[in-house]
């Protein structure tokens, strides 16, 4: 069937911010959609309201909202623009969640809007359980025995019916929000409460568990001829349990027969069929190690993380194939290189996903793994064995590690180790590997953890090279052993009492280099040439080497809090640029969800961990004019060194000017030379030093790790006593790894973005943060253009960026944080030579390309050459807000208030002609509840209470009823508010918690005084109960002021007729 040509118009709705369980694949999936839609003639109309992402270009969609998803504004732009048709299945769950209501509500029919690709109808199929299941039973296919229940007692009774243990299911939430494993009726009770107020429709279905099967999932494609395929398999190292998203995944399946495999295949193509499925689908099942019995876990109709992963596994563009099928062409008709997309992709090689947590962030989470997903992020190798792959895979994570070892299981006993691996973790793996070294069984390492004996003699295969490795030191035979199974350099080095530099210049002498194999879907059945190319220790190299001027742009890793995906936005623009300017654009990266791993994006892409071993391999091969490190975050720029003490021509900002901006020396040096002033600091190697440095620069301090990201490990500290707590547990302080102690100043927060050529500077904007310092840039509500300072401070602001960025010796984009004292007075806080986290939302704001002109810098054109001769932009008549969205819901035990330490994961866009309008927006994209009525719960340090009491008092006056702590209480009604009193729970009371559990609190504001231990817990449990009851918590007085003003816009009063 030829494609449509009686739709003229499409509207595609996106994800919105990046959530745990909804993260940069979305970003991906739609970015191919869009274009892919474009391609075939249709006008594109994209809603979605995060700014990070290349999906919110302008340049991806004919028109791009970055309006709120929610069903009132989506529908507003339903009326205006009057689509012909919408795409639900490409912005998760989010997308599909509001093409339901919109059709539910009538808008899609007002409207005459259809619904293309996968129907209505099958779309409830595949999402409600009850219908769910009678379909499959219709078919004959298995399914759990399950009920599903809408209140607390009939989950009691259907649990006892299915028999214990249960897993409960809330329907409607992504990434498992809300669900999890019952082995009793208390733990019931427990996950029960939160997973019927986390649905939307308080359904939630208990369902028998399977721990313990092993979890596989089928990535298929129909179209509306019925043509199905599958297009890879993949299957979980960890049984089923761990939610799919958190395991560890390798593609193809590596332990089913042949029989094993056909039967999942057919069941998996029988359902998209009987689902009437049109485009790419995801089905989840549990098979019985010891058996052929299987269950049908879930359906996925849509695009979901497993479809960004089996993208990038096949090379099989699923999002930009299921566009096409849902405009009417069939597989037949739709190409991939040279192949039909109707052929089944064949896989000669094996990949594996490992997850990225952020449990380095939040030290005071539980690590443990179950059904509720917990990364922020994954990566993914490609190797020739599962060993080689899973080798690779564990090296890209940066978390510190370089091998299936870690050093914090030296010394357990195999008692305790076995323990340990009894529950999924996010170091299991490592745990696994200890026992093997310790000569473990691998029965009893089976038993424990119910991974497939296969994987288990895997890892054993890579320990017992480990002990011949290190009892050949030197051995050139030995080494082309060990990087044929995938060692890394680094860790044969570790063995051989060898630097990576070493072991790289051995294998260099040696001629010892891996080949490169290319992706090409059909296991080169077809001749075609894809430039997607993995490496392995072979011998025939795929990846042909032109002639041409190369660059090397370095991605940015796995997604993880502090770094997201946008740094990926100023990736993928670099390296469109480059082809632009005519070089062959070359990039390495590993995070299978992001649009820089699309191969049709750059001329080569390398799909590697980014360790100065993997890119000197390519290096070598490639020999590029030049390699881009300050667009791929701290993951590039930390590459830096290395790679240029190995010979290697770094363009742009230069090994000396990064670390005049990170090394504390240096930084200030250049400080006092250009005469601006910065916060009192010291370096300090020892706990007394920080304990003296402290002393003399005058409490409250600052302490923070030199060289980080996302604020990791920072803190302010108001006396010696919580000052020697965090030197003793939260940091390694020693030479090597300094602590800065700084002076801590309150005042308002400032942020630019900046391009420096080596003689100019550009400054599109200066954004102002609605939360004063002591709060993470990254967690704070930022504005574009400032709301509240002088033209003086912004005269100050732009001379210190200017003089700043000549100084340091910037060539390319560069972030400098200010800070702004009740005089007035401006300080540096800090320089990050490279792209920041804000340069997407800022570049949307201001309309100015910044990383495409940055790019151009870099490449040797200058500002003036490019046009720009002002220093600064022309300020927007309309207000831009950028709102922080957490994940705090998904993880338990992390404390949700904010501080020097970064905690969001994603962040939504707000903007408007009035500010109020703009911040309110901006509240609603992030997913906070705004709510004008309701009760508020106000538990406030003394320091902050005056401060507190006119925000009180006007939330007072919009009618809401007042709950506070005991001191708060007293303080509130001697100024004539009245207050309801509750009890702590170190008071010996649950009353905080029922009043939070009852769903009438609307908000609770909860400031703590750093210098107090005694309140610490209170406050923090409170916290955590306020993120269980999805009750929106406000640590900071200013976002609170400003939400007033939000409420208070929105809200129309009321009055007697006599009133003055």
């Amino acid at each position: 069937m030829p494609k449509r040509t009686d739709i003229k118009k499409v509207m595609v709705i996106g994800s919105g911010p990046i959530v745990i369980g909804q993260a940069a694949e979305f970003d991906y999936a739609g970015t191919q959609a869009c274009l892919a839609l474009k391609e075939e003639g249709y006008e594109v109309i994209l809603v979605n309201s995060n700014p990070a992402t290349i999906m919110t270009d302008t340049d991806i969609a004919d028109k791009v909202y970055m309006e709120p998803l929610t069903l009132e504004y989506v529908a507003k732009i339903v009326r205006y623009e009057r689509p012909d048709a919408i795409v639900p299945s490409l912005g998760g769950q989010t997308g599909l969640n509001l093409a339901v209501q919109l059709a539910k509500k009538g808008v899609l029919d007002e409207c005459q809007v259809e619904i293309l690709g996968t129907s209505f109808k099958s779309i409830e199929k595949a999402e409600d359980r009850e219908l769910f299941k009678e379909l499959c039973l219709s078919i004959g296919e298995p399914v759990l025995p399950s009920i599903v229940v809408n209140t607390m007692e009939a989950g009691v009774e259907a649990a006892e019916e299915i028999g214990y243990p249960v897993v409960l299911r809330p329907a409607f939430t992504l990434g498992g929000t809300g669900g999890g494993f019952a082995d009793n009726e208390e733990e019931l009770r427990e996950v029960m409460r939160n997973a019927l107020s986390l649905s939307p429709v308080h359904q939630v279905l208990v369902e028998k568990s399977i721990k313990g099967y092993k979890e596989i999932e089928y990535e298929v494609m129909r179209d509306k001829n019925d043509t199905a395929i599958t297009i890879c398999n993949m299957e979980n190292i960890d049984p089923v349990g761990i939610h799919t998203g958190d395991s560890i995944v390798v593609a193809p399946s590596q332990t089913l027969t042949n029989k094993e495999y056909q039967l999942l295949r057919d069941s998996a193509l029988k359902i998209i069929r009987a689902l009437e499925i049109e485009g790419g689908c995801n089905v989840q099942f549990a098979l019985d190690p010891l058996s052929f019995k299987y269950y049908i876990i879930e359906v996925n109709p849509r695009v979901s993380r497993s479809s960004a992963l089996a993208s990038k596994a096949s090379g099989y563009p699923i999002a930009r194939v299921s566009a096409k099928i849902a405009v009417g062409l069939t597989l037949d008709e739709i190409r991939i290189a040279n192949t039909p997309a109707s052929f089944e992709p064949a896989l000669d090689y094996v990949v594996t996903k490992i997850a990225r947590f952020p449990f380095d962030k939040f030290s005071d989470a539980s690590n443990e793994l179950g059904t509720q997903m917990k990364a922020t992020g994954e990566v993914m190798s490609i190797g020739r064995t599962i060993e080689e792959s899973l080798l690779k895979a564990v090296r890209s994570l940066e978390t510190g590690v370089c091998h299936i070892y870690h050093k914090k299981f030296d010394d357990w006993s195999s008692e305790k180790l076995l323990e340990y691996i009894r529950k999924g973790t996010d170091d299991r793996l490592y745990a696994i590997a200890q026992l093997i070294r310790k000569g473990v069984d691998l029965l009893i390492i089976y038993n424990h953890t119910k991974i497939d004996m296969l994987f288990l003699e895997k890892f054993k295969n890579i320990v017992e090279l480990e002990n011949v490795v290190a009892a050949a030191k030197g051995d050139t035979e030995a080494l082309r052993d060990a990087k044929r199974m995938g060692f890394s350099d680094k860790y044969i080095g570790q063995l051989w009492g060898m630097s990576e530099a070493e072991v790289f210049c051995l294998r260099r002498d040696e001629k010892i280099f891996p080949v490169y194999k290319m992706i090409d879907t059909c296991a080169s059945e077809f001749d075609s040439y894809v430039p997607y190319f993995y490496s392995t220790y072979e011998q025939e190299n795929e990846s042909v080497v032109s002639d041409r001027k190369k660059i090397l742009v370095l991605g940015s890793g796995p997604i993880r809090i502090g770094q997201g995906v946008e740094f990926d936005y100023s990736t993928v623009h670099a390296i469109w640029t480059i082809k632009e300017a005519g070089y062959e654009a070359i990039i390495i990266n590993n995070n299978p969800e992001t649009v820089s791993t699309d191969y049709t994006i750059s001329d080569k892409l390398y799909f590697e961990p980014l360790t100065v071993e993997d890119v000197m391999n390519v290096v070598e091969l490639e020999r590029p004019d030049g390699i881009v490190v300050s667009l791929g975050g701290q993951t590039a720029i930390n590459l830096a060194e290395p790679l240029a003490e190995l010979g290697v021509k770094i363009i742009g900002t230069d090994i000396e000017a990064i670390n005049n901006a990170e090394d504390r020396k240096c930084f200030e040096r250049i400080m006092n030379e250009v005469g601006i002033p910065q916060p009192q600091a010291e370096a300090v190697t020892d706990i007394e030093a920080g304990v003296a440095a402290a002393a003399r620069i005058g409490y409250p301090v600052l302490v923070r790790p030199s060289f980080v990201l996302g604020g990791r490990a920072m803190q302010i500290v108001g006396n010696e006593e919580t000052l020697r707590h965090y030197l003793r547990s939260a940091v390694e302080i020693n030479e090597k790894s300094p602590v800065l102690v700084d002076k801590y100043i309150q005042g308002k927060e400032l942020e630019v973005d900046a391009i420096c050529d080596g003689k100019d500077v550009f400054i599109p904007g200066i954004m102002e943060h609605v939360e004063r310092t002591g709060i993470h840039s990254g967690d704070s509500i930022s504005v574009y253009p400032t709301f509240s300072v002088s033209d003086e401070v912004k005269r100050t602001i732009i001379s210190y960026t200017e003089r700043l960025g000549l100084a340091i010796g910037i060539v390319g984009l560069f972030n400098i944080q200010f800070i702004v004292d009740e005089n007035d007075k401006v300080y540096v806080i800090e320089v990050n030579p490279r792209s920041s986290r804000t340069v997407p939302f800022l570049s949307k704001s201001t309309g100015v390309p910044m990383a495409k002109i940055a790019t151009l810098v870099i490449l040797g054109h200058s500002l003036k050459e490019q046009g720009i001769t002002e220093i600064y932009g022309k300020e927007s008549c309309r207000w831009f807000v950028k709102s922080p969205a957490f994940s705090f819901a998904k993880i338990r035990g992390v404390d949700s208030y904010l501080s020097p330490e970064m905690k969001s994961t994603g962040e939504a866009i707000g903007y408007d002609k009035s500010l109020t309008r703009a911040l309110y927006k901006s509240l609603q994209s992030s997913g906070m509840t705004v709510a004008n009525y309701g009760t508020i719960f106000v538990t406030i340090a003394d320091r902050d209470k005056m401060r507190a009491l006119p925000l009180i008092k006007r939330f007072y006056d919009l009618g809401f009823n007042i709950e506070a702590t005991k001191g708060t209480t007293e303080f509130l009604r001697s100024h004539g508010i009245r207050t309801r009193y509750l009890r702590k729970l170190s008071e010996g009371s649950t009353e905080i918690y029922d009043s939070l559990r009852k769903g009438h609190v609307t908000y609770v504001i909860n400031t703590i005084d750093v210098n107090q231990h005694s309140t610490r817990r209170d406050g923090y449990d409170i916290r955590r109960a306020a993120v269980e009851n999805n009750v929106t918590i406000f640590t900071a007085l200013e976002t609170v002021s400003v939400l007033l003003d939000v409420l208070e816009e929105i809200t129309l009063g009321v009055s007697t007729i006599d009133a003055e």
